[in-house]
C-alpha cells in the first residue's frame, strides 16, 4: 500500500509519526512472528500474492498500513501475473485500516481548512473523507496492478533485510525510482512515477483548488516522498516488531 495524502509535508510527517506510535503497541500485543515449517522437505517457491502467505513483518506495519505488497530479496525471484497484481493493488485498496487513515487525513484537511471549497462541519468531513480514500485506492490500482501490468513490472517491495542501517535506507528510498521487471532484471520504475502523476492529474477532477501546475507538482513530489518513506517503514518494521515481541515475551516472562 502507498499513503496517499493532500495536505503539506509538515502534517504528512505528522500524520506519520502519530499513526505509527499509536499502532505499535498494539501490533506487538496482537501479531505473533510467523513459524517456519516443521517439514525439512524441499517445496516449490510460489509467489506470495499467490500463495497467501503473510509478507515479511506481517500485513500491515505497526498495524494500520497495509504491507501485502512486501516481498524479502533474499526469496527466489517468481514473477506474479497481471491478475496477481490486481489482487495485491485490490487488498492495499480495501483493507479497513485505510478507512481510518483517510479518516485522520480528513480531519487534519479539516483542522486547517485544505480545500476551503470544500466547507466545514459534516459535510466538508465527509468530502474530505471520500476524496482522502478515492486518493489511496485509484493510488494503488495505477501503481500496483494498471502500469505494471502494461509495463511488465512488479510492484512488489523487495526488503533488503541485511546491511547497514544507511545502506538498508538509501536501498529501500532507490526503490521508488528503480524496480524490477517480470523477467527478474531492473530499470526505471515507470509504474510508480507515471502512476503517481496520473492519479495527480485525474484528482484535479475533484480536487477544484489546486488546479495549477506548480501545485500538481508539488503534490507529486510530496506523494514520491510519501512513498519512500513508506518503503523505509517495510525495510525496517520486521526488526522492530521481533524486538517488539522479545519485549513483550520478556516483560510476561519476568512480571
Amino acid at each position: 500500500m502507498i499513503l496517499r495524502k493532500r495536505f503539506p509535508s509538515a502534517h504528512i510527517v505528522f500524520a506519520a509519526l502519530v499513526v505509527a506510535g499509536c499502532g505499535s503497541t498494539r501490533m506487538a500485543a496482537q501479531e505473533q512472528p510467523a513459524q517456519p515449517s516443521s517439514s525439512g522437505a524441499p517445496t516449490e517457491v510460489e509467489p506470495k500474492a499467490a500463495t497467501g502467505q503473510e509478507p515479511p513483518g506481517g500485513k500491515r506495519v505497526f498495524g494500520v498500513l497495509p504491507n501485502y505488497r512486501t516481498a524479502d530479496e533474499s526469496d527466489v525471484y517468481s514473477p506474479i501475473t497481471a491478475r496477481q497484481k490486481f489482487t495485491i493493488a485490490s487488498k492495499d485498496s480495501f483493507d479497513y485500516p485505510l478507512v481510518m487513515l483517510a479518516g485522520g487525513i480528513a480531519a487534519l484537511g479539516q483542522m486547517t481548512d485544505q480545500n476551503p471549497s470544500f466547507g466545514q462541519g459534516i459535510k466538508g468531513y465527509a468530502h474530505r473523507l471520500v476524496t482522502s480514500y478515492g486518493d489511496q485506492a485509484m493510488g494503488n490500482m495505477l501503481t500496483e496492478a494498471i502500469y505494471p501490468s502494461l509495463f511488465h513490472e512488479d510492484p512488489r517491495f523487495f526488503r533488503r533485510a541485511i546491511g547497514s542501517t544507511r545502506s538498508r535506507t538509501a536501498y529501500a528510498l532507490s526503490r521508488i525510482f528503480v524496480t524490477r521487471t517480470d523477467s527478474g532484471g531492473t530499470r526505471f520504475n515507470f509504474s510508480e512515477v507515471l502512476g503517481n502523476a496520473t492519479g495527480v492529474a485525474i484528482s484535479n477532477a475533484y480536487y477544484p483548488d489546486g488546479r495549477t501546475v506548480g501545485n500538481n507538482v508539488t503534490k507529486l513530489g510530496e506523494q514520491l516522498a510519501i512513498d519512500a518513506l513508506s518503503q523505509v517503514l517495510k525495510e525496517f518494521w520486521p526488526d522492530i516488531r521481533r524486538k517488539l515481541v522479545r519485549h513483550r515475551d520478556s516483560a510476561e516472562a519476568h512480571p
